[in-house]
């Protein structure tokens, strides 16, 4: 239970040190790593409400796990729930900057609609990171093998809610199967190409819904070509792999060059793709590292609330909050919200029959 409210907890956390990050390198107020070395460092660091604000991607995150901790009947009931809990929340994004693409979707939900409700347009802008970041609690509450088919389904309906585009939805099917693979134990140098290997049946649970696929057909390789691309590049593309290869110099600079490559726009973790890819790449090369992983993932120039949110999840899930400095989490916003809710995720996958 105790990573559980971790995860909740530190990508919290990382969104708000990103989030923060995205905010403050673009303003003549300077940049947070001035911040950092004038407050002496994460050790020393407070993260208030007021000064360290959480982003959308934590509201989002926090309503799709309020959907999955209630009583539903059956998967149906459960996107009306996320709709409602979406619904309710949105008017509280703008004034966080949030992913364009999460507002455009939710003024595009019908709660009123029994049958169509969560059934959105297909959207050619529907390829942004917002989709990723709120989907990795359905990872905690369908981590267990068996129910790998009811993930794939939970993350796609939940995705192509606000992203309904193959580049946006995938990559909430990314971080709950992330998330899964962490809480299974699973070797982390794996969960790329298991990722990549559970697209076709995405793919399958898509056709099977009849809805855009020919749209949905024009887009769909893009994702599978840049995680591959991503994978060999860590030669760590093929099961006898298993230690990832980063290159000699990899200094802050060379980082930024690597993550606009992986992008489509020139900032990387914008997109459904390489947000998850950023916060998976970081992981790799951090290990236990709480500092180096937030070097890496919540303090980049490109989308780093994103990338900070799905890092920070899944280092809780592998790691705790043992490495964590107590003022990262203790004074969060939504601090004691974020743990009932892991609390009730824990509770509801493990009792499940």
């Amino acid at each position: 239970m105790e990573k559980f409210k971790a995860a909740m907890l530190l990508g919290a956390a990382g969104d708000a040190l990103g989030y923060s990050n995205c905010c403050r390198e673009s303003s003549s107020a300077g940049s947070v790593q001035s911040e950092l070395q004038r407050s002496g460092g994460l050790d020393h660091l407070v993260l208030s409400p007021e000064q360290w604000p959480v982003s959308d991607n934590t509201i989002m995150h926090m309503a799709t796990a309020e959907a999955l901790t209630t009583d539903y009947w059956c998967l149906d009931d459960l996107y009306r729930e996320m709709v409602r809990c979406y619904v309710e929340v949105i008017e509280k994004l703008p004034e966080r900057r949030p992913d364009p693409a999460t507002i455009e979707g939710c003024s595009q939900l019908k709660p009123d609609n029994y049958l169509l409700a969560w059934h959105t347009p297909f959207n050619e802008k529907g390829s942004g990171f917002g989709a990723a970041t709120k989907a990795m609690c359905i990872g905690l509450r369908y981590w267990k093998p068996e129910r790998l088919d009811t993930l794939i389904e939970v993350s796609v309906e939940c995705g192509r809610m606000t992203h309904n585009h193959p580049t946006g939805f995938l990559g909430s099917l990314c971080t709950a199967l992330f998330v899964s693979y962490a809480v299974q134990g699973k070797p982390l140098v794996q969960w790329g190409r298991d990722m990549v290997r559970v697209l076709p049946r995405a793919e399958d649970y898509c056709k099977r819904t009849i809805r855009h696929m020919a749209e949905y057909q024009e887009h769909w390789f893009y994702f599978e070509a840049k995680w591959q691309f991503y994978l060999e590049e860590r030669k760590i593309s093929e099961d006898t792999e298993n230690k990832a290869i980063f290159p000699d110099n990899y200094d802050a600079e060379e980082r930024d060059k690597t993550y606009k490559k992986w992008s489509s726009e020139g900032r990387g973790g914008r997109r459904g793709h390489d947000a998850p890819m950023i916060a998976y790449d970081a992981l790799l090369a951090a290990g236990s590292s709480w500092d180096e992983l937030c070097r890496r993932a919540m303090f980049h120039g490109g989308e780093s609330g994103a990338t900070g949110t799905i890092a920070g999840c899944l280092f809780g899930l592998l790691y705790g909050l043992d490495a964590v400095p107590r003022g990262l989490y203790q004074g969060l916003e939504h601090q004691a919200r974020l743990q009932d809710l892991g609390a009730a995720l824990y509770r509801l996958s493990t009792e499940e029959k």
